[in-house]
């Protein structure tokens, strides 16, 4: 493998891989035990008064994920879900939008239909959902479970900062069955085993002592550099997540997680094993996420499971590493309707991004992470500066 640009032989891949099964099948047999428990849940009053104990904390970080309940009311999730209906009636978005090709191809390599995710970034309900004081001590809590200091002791992000990163929305129509999502992880695929940034990330996990790797560890993470592709995320994310604006849970089209922080170590010493071809990383392609595949996966897949029930204002987070998927049908009598809202914590890597993504807001055009639909530009209803708080402007970069 590439170690920058230099060639690094693993020795011991072998001997490394038999050693993360091990802590991979004690992993797996203690989800199974803990069964629907096993995702991680807070109130988010318990944020507020900060009476989240360390071993909340430490549980956190070993699972990778969180259920942050009531960080909104469910009257404004439902004012919300509402408003952004009349948004996209009134700007005839379903007919502006057919046959456009949108995701679909750079998810190909995922099973995945027609999407029932909606290219638009700039309605109210977003902005004031991201801007949202709430919201904003929830992410500054979630940063908080990091480690951001640097080995020179500089900071790697500033955790009490927030960049706002413009992503897009979903509303999934009962028994929909166009868009699940196979097991994936976002961000980089084939960039983990060769960039420079991600090297410095993974470091024990080739070179080291793979118990000793730390998926909260910040260093290196505002220095990787992506692929750019509109399937890959340019900004550096503490963690994924979305806000629910419907009630949802189990068999209603909804999230499925793999709840191992640690599980992109097996992963990236599975692609150096002998069986898998040489230069395939176990089925990873440049531009597209990062797919995981039931003939090198299979162990890890043991530990997908589902996310609990959540009501409207609850919200779903987890570590850019985490493996996720999305139900292959909607068995549910609602709709299933999220805002995708994220974690991107003050560094150098997201203030670049927010100078391109402010011009793109100011415009109306798409996020510039993503395919360049540019249906909002003439919206009727869409944000503007005007929408902005003070402190939705300082998160925007304006």
């Amino acid at each position: 493998m590439e170690w920058a640009n230099r060639t690094i032989v693993i020795t011991d891949a072998a001997e490394r891989m038999a050693h993360l099964d091990r802590w991979l099948a004690a992993e797996v047999a203690a989800i199974r035990d803990e069964g629907s428990a096993v995702v991680p849940q807070l109130d988010y009053r318990e944020l507020a008064a900060g009476v989240v104990s360390e071993e909340q904390r430490q549980r956190i970080r070993r699972r990778g994920c969180v259920v942050i309940r009531g960080v909104f009311t469910p009257q404004q999730a439902g004012e919300w879900n509402e408003e952004i209906g009349d948004y996209i009636e009134r700007n005839d978005y379903l007919r502006r939008s057919a046959g456009k090709a949108g995701m679909d191809r750079y998810f190909s390599g995922l099973n995945a239909g027609r999407p029932q995710i909606f290219g638009l970034y700039w309605s109210r309900p977003q902005i004031e959902a991201r801007q949202h004081e709430n919201m904003d001590l929830t992410r500054r809590f979630l940063n908080r479970l990091w480690d951001p200091l640097r080995a020179d002791g500089g900071m790697e992000f500033d955790p009490d900062r927030q960049c706002n990163y413009a992503d897009r929305l979903r509303r999934r129509e009962p028994g929909d069955s166009s868009f699940g999502l196979s097991p994936h992880c976002d961000g980089g695929s084939v960039e983990r085993w060769q960039d420079p940034g991600f090297q410095r990330i993974y470091r024990e996990v080739f070179l080291g002592d793979p118990d000793n790797y730390d998926p909260f560890r910040a260093e290196g993470r505002t220095e990787t550099r992506e692929i750019p592709s509109p399937a890959v995320c340019s900004v550096f994310r503490t963690f994924q997540g979305w806000t629910a604006l419907t009630a949802q849970g189990p068999g209603e089209g909804t999230l499925r997680l793999i709840p191992l922080a640690r599980s992109m170590a097996w992963i990236l010493i599975r692609a150096l094993q002998s069986d898998v071809p040489a230069g395939s990383l176990g089925g990873a392609t440049a531009g597209r996420a990062l797919a995981i595949y039931p003939e090198w996966h299979q162990p890890l897949l043991e530990a997908l499971v589902p996310i609990p029930r959540v009501e409207p204002g609850d919200t779903v987070w987890w570590h850019p590493d985490l493996i996720h998927a999305v139900e292959d049908l909607h068995r549910g009598k609602g709709y299933s309707n999220v805002l995708y809202i994220g974690s991107a914590p003050w560094c150098e890597k997201n203030a670049r991004f927010l100078e391109r993504q402010a011009r793109h807001f100011l415009d109306g055009r798409s996020s510039p992470d993503f395919a360049p639909e540019d249906y909002e530009v003439d919206f009727i209803g869409r944000a503007t500066i005007d929408d902005l708080t003070p402190l939705g402007r300082s998160q925007m970069g304006l």
